[in-house]
């Protein structure tokens, strides 16, 4: 049950010039089972088998023995998604300085193919891609933009300019470097966040290649229960419930009634239904279960 030693070390290269690799872990599903007996003795009793309990831990968000498996990372990511990277404040970080040592080296390539356009109902979001040939456009623009910051990056140092200022020209396509070290309740909230669809491209490339590479491995059954009852699983409000057991009885029209007196659903004057943020995510979930809606 104990995690494979083979995973120190292991390097997992992610984007063009980025990687992932395992420095040290601590822990595995026998420490999560080994917490959650400590913490429920006898209780835990009417749980046969190791798997099941880690099951009914994940199913009903007791988090602490999850806790006690720890993992350390060394990291090279593009500025930009490591911006995103450090907002999750629920890891010990240590990043590669550029006031102290030369800017690495590498920067984040885009492929003419790998242009993404701006998605009309998401300020964040992207979805479709430009055509190949403009693409190549801004492939090559990219590159030209991307030796002219370095050329000067380098003039202002052998100027003697100071580090801390030479840099501030950077890209944010520039790859920065980190050792980054979470306990496994707190990566698998980040794998949550940063492997859905809504995630940036770039970070959801980390996320998956951290969980489905890493985490599979070392945690086997913490993985598949998060699979099952975070990721794949399906969280229903209590207005959305009421919506499901009304369609499911077909009763569309007082279904339709729930969703107005909720502010999720209105008409503009041409006829229209009107945008509302909560009632798509409902009918994303309807579709999932296979419900039609009467609206």
């Amino acid at each position: 049950m104990g995690a494979p030693e083979t995973l120190k070390g292991l390097n997992i290269k992610v984007l063009d010039d980025g990687f992932v690799r395992v420095v040290d872990f601590m822990g595995s599903d026998e420490a999560i089972v080994q917490a959650a007996r400590v913490s429920y003795g006898e209780g835990t009793k009417k749980v046969s088998e190791d798997r099941g309990l880690i099951r009914y831990l994940m199913r009903h968000r007791h988090t602490t023995p999850f806790e006690m498996c720890e993992i350390k990372f060394h990291l090279r990511v593009p500025m930009d998604c490591w911006r995103q990277w450090i907002r999750h404040r629920s890891a010990n970080v240590n990043e590669y300085s550029t006031r102290y040592s030369i800017a690495i080296d590498a920067s984040q390539k885009t492929k003419p193919s790998e242009w993404r356009l701006q998605t009309a109902n998401n300020r964040q979001g992207s979805q479709g891609f430009i055509d190949e040939v403009r693409g190549e456009e801004f492939s090559r623009k990219e590159g030209e933009l991307q030796s002219l910051a370095r050329n000067i990056y380098n003039e202002r140092l052998e100027a003697g300019i100071a580090r801390e200022q030479a840099r501030k020209d950077l890209p944010l396509s520039t790859y920065t470097e980190a050792y980054w070290k979470i306990d496994l309740h707190n990566l698998l909230h980040f794998l949550e966040l940063r492997m859905d669809d809504h995630a940036q491209f770039e970070i959801r490339q980390y996320a998956k290649a951290i969980g489905y590479e890493v985490v599979s491995k070392w945690c086997p059954f913490a993985w598949e229960a998060f699979l099952d009852y975070r990721v794949n699983s399906l969280n229903l409000s209590s207005i959305e419930t009421e919506i499901v057991q009304l369609l499911s009885c077909n009763e569309g029209e007082r279904a339709k009634e729930v969703l107005v007196e909720y502010g999720m659903l209105s008409y503009a004057e041409d006829g229209t239904l009107k945008k509302n943020r909560e009632r798509v995510e409902l009918e994303e979930k309807l579709s999932r279960l296979n419900i039609r809606k009467s609206w």
